[in-house]
């Protein structure tokens, strides 16, 4: 049995992509667009060791597996085996090309995730968020461009340049919040700043921004000193569990959610009350999960699975909610909920911007961090943004307020464009 015949086994014929293998054989259309290259046995021994999504991604960050021509090409596979897992005649065929070496697994890419300690802990949680954000804030700006945003923009048209969009998304926030000079804000992980720059230079708010990155924090107040707002903008290296200088009188949170986890939730929502005065105003910003059909209605699985690419290499410890779920947790400690608005469309535009910003520097992209790094960053944009294509994954922005007395301080129609 070839390489190819197991190919052609698993994905069938008229394939939309070419393979060619280590041993010589091929199989798909000769003139493809896209080629995926099978460059070691290690590839199958990958598959094998790690049925499924998690043995294929650990082969191409290591470069076992590599493709030549378009990243959503290969991702048009999806539609061919889904759950990217052999059968049991496949996994017999797989390991006869390996022999009995192939189920002794190989020594996981150094890209990969080891985390201990209790989940959610705020040690664990800072080393989860040092495994994502502290890669490079070089690496971050060939993938990020001029902005240094790392969350969904907001798109006019799918032409707007992704700094126009990561500019709007930034100002619906503040129009959301009701921002106004002297207001005092906190973000919630700030990142690299973008929304306490922009928030001060264009609102005349005093902003926080709290981040766990060492590296984030570090450029973020480089980059409000060079905007020429750092008396107006405090960056703190600080979980957002220790912040007790309120009141404020606004919170952003875009695209921390995610790391919160569901243990963590009534936490972090009766906190950012707590810190906020009467009438003020909340936005989350937070990718979300589909909700199950009533039919298969089962408690919400909110974690990425354990053995899923996304969580070994991306985001490890991630959970993603319902929608639904966060506005009755929002509610639950007390935020009486007025807006909520889907993106989902503007995210599978910004990161599809993202693989191309990361494809067209490649090789300064990898000197700034690792090849397999580069290449994790590449799959899991690309599959992130198909996702969103497809639905199976949503992005929302939730605004709450925190009432004051019967007063929400909310218009009688609220219109942010």
């Amino acid at each position: 049995m070839s390489v190819a015949t197991l190919v052609s086994s698993i994905l069938g014929d008229d394939l939309p992509v070419a393979f060619r293998a280590y041993d010589g054989s091929r199989c798909g259309p000769p003139d493809a667009a896209t080629t995926i290259v099978v460059r070691s046995p290690d590839a199958i021994r990958r598959m094998v060791t790690a049925p499924g999504e998690l043995g294929i991604g650990r082969a191409y960050v290591a470069g076992d597996i590599d493709l030549e021509g378009s990243v959503f090409d290969v991702l048009e596979l999806r539609h061919r085996v889904p759950t990217f897992k052999l059968t049991a005649s496949q996994w017999r065929e797989a390991l006869g090309l390996v022999g009995a070496s192939g189920l002794r697994p190989l020594p996981l890419p150094p890209e990969e995730a080891r985390l201990s300690g209790r989940r959610h802990s705020k040690a664990r949680d800072a080393a989860a968020i040092a495994h994502h954000y502290d890669v490079s804030n070089d690496f971050y700006r060939i993938v990020l461009g001029p902005s240094m945003t790392y969350s969904c923009a907001v798109f006019a048209t799918p032409t707007t340049s992704l700094e126009d969009a990561q500019a709007a998304k930034h100002e619906l926030v503040c129009r959301k919040l009701a921002l106004e000079p002297g207001m005092r804000l906190l973000d919630i992980g700030c990142g690299w700043g973008g929304m306490v720059l922009h928030a001060a230079r264009e609102h005349g708010v005093r902003a926080v921004g709290v981040t766990v990155s060492q590296r984030q924090a570090e450029l973020a107040e480089k980059r409000a000193a060079e905007a020429g707002v750092a008396d107006r903008v405090e960056i703190r290296l600080q979980d957002y569990r220790d912040v007790a200088d309120g009141p404020f009188d606004a919170i952003s949170s875009i695209g921390m959610f995610e790391h919160v986890g569901l243990s963590q939730l009534e936490v972090y929502f009766a906190h950012c009350f707590e810190l906020l005065r009467p009438g003020a105003r909340m936005v989350n910003h937070a990718i979300a999960r589909p909700a199950k059909p009533a039919s298969r209605f089962r408690l919400p699985e909110t974690r990425f699975a354990r053995r899923s690419f996304i969580d070994r290499f991306v985001f490890p410890d991630g959970e993603l909610h319902e929608v639904g779920s966060i506005v009755s947790a929002m509610q639950g400690q007390r935020f009486e909920v007025r807006h909520l608005e889907s993106l989902r469309e503007h995210y599978a535009l910004t990161l599809r911007q993202w693989v191309r910003n990361l494809e067209g520097d490649w090789d300064r992209a990898v000197a700034r961090s690792t090849d397999g790094r580069a290449r994790v960053w590449r799959l899991y944009m690309a599959a992130s943004a198909v996702n969103f294509e497809d639905a199976n994954t949503q992005v929302h922005q939730v605004l709450g307020v925190k009432p004051d007395g019967t007063r929400s301080g909310m218009p009688l129609r609220a219109r942010f464009e």
